[in-house]
């Protein structure tokens, strides 16, 4: 099966005193405002990184999620926050904190769950930079 998804970026002026805008097709971005002062310093709107967190973030849940469940299972919560970092222009990391609420699964079998959504979610296999996963099962 093949999924292609879209998103538009917009941008006005130079690198560091332009603007712009990201939409994507579903519309929950739409012309949302992005700049250098978003990106490298403290200003209103989002920035690449953020949004390839929420992409790491959303996806390791959803893989994780599906491991769980075809170990029999069914995640009560899974709390996942990404930290990307942005290092002499690349990303050099990518971290993952979890927090998971699983009845009834052992700890030895969730670190196993845990290593393969690390290892084959779709945005983890996009990455070329380190990913490291701190896990806690309540």
């Amino acid at each position: 099966m093949k999924i292609t998804r879209n998103a538009q970026a917009h941008w006005a002026g130079t690198g560091k005193d332009g603007q712009g805008t990201v939409s994507t097709a579903s519309t929950v971005l739409n012309q949302t405002q992005y700049s250098y002062k978003t990106r490298f310093e403290d200003g209103v709107g989002t920035n690449p990184e953020e949004l390839v967190a929420a992409a790491h973030a959303g996806c390791f849940a959803m893989q994780l999620a599906f491991n769980i469940q075809q170990a029999g299972f069914a995640a009560d919560s899974l709390d996942v926050n990404c930290a990307i970092s942005l290092e002499d222009g690349s990303i050099s990391s990518s971290v993952l904190t979890l927090k998971a609420s699983v009845p009834g699964l052992d700890k030895a079998k969730f670190d196993e769950l845990v290593d393969h959504a690390e290892h084959n979610c779709p945005i983890s296999k996009l990455f070329n930079t380190t990913i490291t996963v701190n896990a806690t099962l309540a």
